[in-house]
């Protein structure tokens, strides 16, 4: 893990690592843009720096300098879920409140950090699995409004969108069938390059937003100008940070066994957090979204044997290099809204798919089980699969309720300690007193 091998041979491994993770965030920027209506310069800014701050949070995480990543072989990125949170407290609050929501979780992350811990027993699979289905759900239909449009929109469900977001999904599923190993993992990246190729020969591409002579392209600082603080309004991210701290755990864990490292969880899982916190702190003063762990880079190392966290640190380089070119960052950017949806309906997908595993590790066999995860995919679904349902509400109290994976999170998490913990813990004193009594 801490060998260093000659430098083409590590730099071909990072770029597979880039190649790997690339889509998601092109997909989490194109998805912002398209949502909250951004210009063509504000969507190269962001483009731009969620590659910078992927790459710099790589390299945190890979070196681990200070008390600040776990020195695994981790590759960052903006979140999915997060990114609909955002979203949400953007269409909501504006893009400042969002941005401060950003720092604001960044901040609590760190504060929480030392009773972190104490905190996961309520946050079982269970209750995880549960919310990252619902997270699944909303972003592929988030995804699907890229390629269909809004409902009720001029050019809704245009057939030519539709074929070229299905043709691109369809590309997807080919290369998935025809090649294996290495490429076979770079699919989806594959798909969308091919997406692209048929936009092209059909006229679609987006005009994009000319280069001129410029070559280096920095991401804006506060590129919504100076970020507010709302406390009710980042509750929801704050919720969720909690369950992403204890999804870091697991990806900790994980990652130190597919490399053979032998961790103490109590100092490096706070490596990790602390890491995520770290760049998502500095990525809410450039506009993104909380910045996490990809675990699909996890999946590379267990299939190539590669283990050197170099090799992730050099990933890191070439994302900050992206990034920073500005030639790059405009050529993405002209990638039709419809290609994007297609790939990120099947990379969101595949976060409904991690929920359901992570559910059938959760003991669902037991009638309780079961029942606390219905009750909490009803609730934290009908936000989604009825938009506006809370419409009548305040408009604090709204932006809780209408944040499905918080609801989801919250529900579960509470119905999890009521009948695991509460209701068992009743029933033994019960038992204890009618023993009592019979003596």
């Amino acid at each position: 893990m801490d060998e260093c091998r000659p430098f083409t041979r590590v730099l071909l491994f990072g770029v597979q690592h880039v190649l790997v993770m690339a889509a998601t965030p092109i997909s989490a920027i194109f998805l912002m843009s398209a949502t909250l209506g951004l210009d063509a310069d504000l969507t190269v800014d962001l483009l731009s720096a969620a590659f910078v701050l992927s790459g710099a949070g790589s390299l945190v995480q890979s070196l681990g300098p200070w008390k600040f990543g776990p020195r695994l072989p981790f590759v960052m990125l903006p979140g999915g879920a997060p990114l609909i949170l955002f979203l949400a407290i953007a269409e909501q609050h504006g893009l400042r409140t969002a941005g401060g929501a950003v720092i604001l979780t960044a901040v609590f992350c760190f504060v929480v950090l030392p009773v972190f811990s104490r905190l996961l027993a309520f946050f079982p699979a269970l209750v995880i699995g549960t919310m990252i289905v619902i997270v699944g759900v909303n972003l592929v239909k988030v995804g699907a409004v890229l390629v269909t449009g809004t409902p009720g929109s001029p050019g809704f469900a245009d057939p030519g969108d539709l074929g070229l977001g299905m043709a691109t999904i369809g590309f997807t599923v080919v290369f998935y069938l025809v090649f294996t190993g290495v490429l076979r993992q770079l699919a989806v990246m594959l798909g969308l390059l091919a997406g692209t190729v048929l936009a092209a020969a059909t006229g679609a591409l987006e005009s994009g937003h000319p280069v001129g002579g410029q070559f280096v392209n920095l991401p804006q600082l506060m590129p919504f100008g100076t970020p507010e603080f709302h406390l009710v309004a980042a509750l929801p991210l704050m919720l969720y940070s909690l369950a992403s701290m204890a999804e870091a755990t697991g990806q900790t864990v994980i990652n130190a066994e597919a490399v053979g490292k032998r961790i103490d969880r109590r100092t490096d899982v706070p490596k990790t957090v602390r890491g995520d916190a770290l760049t998502s702190l500095f990525g809410g003063f450039f506009g993104l979204p909380l910045m996490v762990t990809s675990g699909e880079n996890i999946g590379i190392v267990r299939v190539t044997g590669v283990r050197s966290r170099f090799v992730t640190a050099v990933a890191g380089v070439v994302l900050i290099v992206i990034g920073l070119l500005a030639p790059v960052t405009h050529a993405i950017s002209v990638v039709p809204s419809p290609v994007v949806g297609g790939t990120a309906m099947v990379v969101f997908a595949v976060i409904t798919v991690l929920g359901i595993q992570m559910l059938g590790r959760s003991d669902l066999d037991r009638h309780t089980s079961t029942f606390v995860c219905a009750v909490a995919l009803a609730l934290g679904l009908l936000p989604i699969l009825v938009p506006g349902v809370y419409g009548g509400f305040p408009p604090d109290v709204r932006i809780l309720l209408e944040s499905g994976v918080a609801v989801g999170a919250f529900v579960a998490a509470v119905l999890n300690v009521l009948f695991h913990h509460v209701r068992p813990g009743l029933a033994a004193r019960a038992t204890l007193t009618r023993t009592g009594s019979d003596r």
